[in-house]
């Protein structure tokens, strides 16, 4: 059996207006995937330092499926806008 493959990402967003475009963009390649969202911004804590302002857990039915949507040409098109507005720490990990 597949283990889940999840993105991990702690996002500081500058530019709020451009990274609502990325939102709006990156629709289609999670639904193209099957992604869904753990964690989508919300309320949060840094106990131990700044570490963005916009948090992100997002689950794959597999590892594959995480590696392959961050490769989608759909995704590559809605990752321009979240580059361009902001800067932070992505990961592409494999659930346990």
């Amino acid at each position: 059996m597949s283990k889940k493959g999840y993105w991990m990402a702690m996002i500081d967003v500058r530019d709020p207006d451009v990274y609502k475009q990325y939102i709006e963009a990156n629709a289609v390649a999670f639904a193209k995937y099957g992604a869904k969202f753990a964690v989508r911004a919300g309320r949060y804590e840094s106990p131990e330092g700044a570490i963005g302002n916009r948090h992100v857990l997002v689950e794959f039915d597999t590892y594959g499926k995480a590696i392959e949507c961050y490769h989608s040409p759909e995704y590559q098109h809605a990752s321009k806008f979240r580059l361009a507005a902001s800067t932070g720490h992505f990961v592409i990990v494999e659930g346990a």
